[in-house]
């Protein structure tokens, strides 16, 4: 097979830079939830081309963070309550499964850097004073850990690729002060031991449980805001 044009793969690499831009600053709200996005204004903020643009905003939407409309365009998703608490049941079923796998699954490597993860998490001031537990993306996120270790290539594709940064979103620009932060961090010291111990159902139902309080939690707050 021939080599794709040099030409191409500056395109493709220019395109996945854009992407990743955009959605780290709609993740963090430094673009609005709701904003209509200028084509002609982003294309001129990263100097690349409209269909550069389009493929890049093309997979933002596929991840969630966008939303279009016939004669209007793109805009941020808004974040609702409604959209929330949809969400948190879907993870609820799919990372309680992903769990059950991950006790068949995960090998002592994988669980011993869960808890090393979670060492790192617990020297963490905002955690300490029981004020927040806000993780960081990808491979330092508990939770992304433990779906990878599902080995569930379905799975992780819905919760590692297509829900993930919808997730953070919420959690970024929602979630990060938490009245329940020092127990979710319990409660995933429970879930690694379930897992370790083999305890495909303990761990599943441990998983759904822990989603659940988060989820009650997220909707006490926002009724009160």
């Amino acid at each position: 097979m021939m080599p794709a044009p040099v030409s191409n793969l500056k395109v493709t690499t220019r395109a996945e830079t854009v992407f990743t831009g955009l959605r780290q600053r709609i993740v963090e709200g430094e673009i609005a939830m709701g904003s209509k996005i200028s084509e002609p204004e982003l294309a001129r903020y990263y100097d690349i081309s409209r269909s550069t643009l389009r493929d890049a905003l093309s997979r933002l939407e596929g991840s969630g963070l966008l939303e279009r409309k016939a004669n209007i365009g793109y805009r941020v998703v808004t974040l609702s309550t409604e959209k929330l608490l949809e969400l948190f049941r879907v993870r609820e079923s799919l990372e309680g499964m992903a769990c059950y796998l991950a006790a068949q699954n995960m090998t002592a490597a994988q669980i011993a850097e869960l808890r090393e993860l979670l060492a790192d998490h617990e020297k963490n001031e905002a955690l300490q004073q029981g004020e927040a537990y806000f993780q960081k993306a990808g491979d330092l996120d508990f939770h992304f850990k433990i779906v990878f270790g599902s080995a569930n290539q379905l799975l992780i594709r819905l919760l590692c690729e297509e829900l993930y940064y919808l997730v953070r979103m919420y959690r970024f620009q929602f979630g990060m002060a938490s009245p329940r932060a020092k127990k979710a961090f319990t409660e995933h010291h429970n879930i690694i031991q379930a897992i370790e111990d083999k305890d495909g159902e303990l761990a599943e139902i441990l998983m759904r449980r822990h989603i659940s309080a988060s989820r009650l939690n997220v909707e006490k707050r926002m009724n009160t805001l």
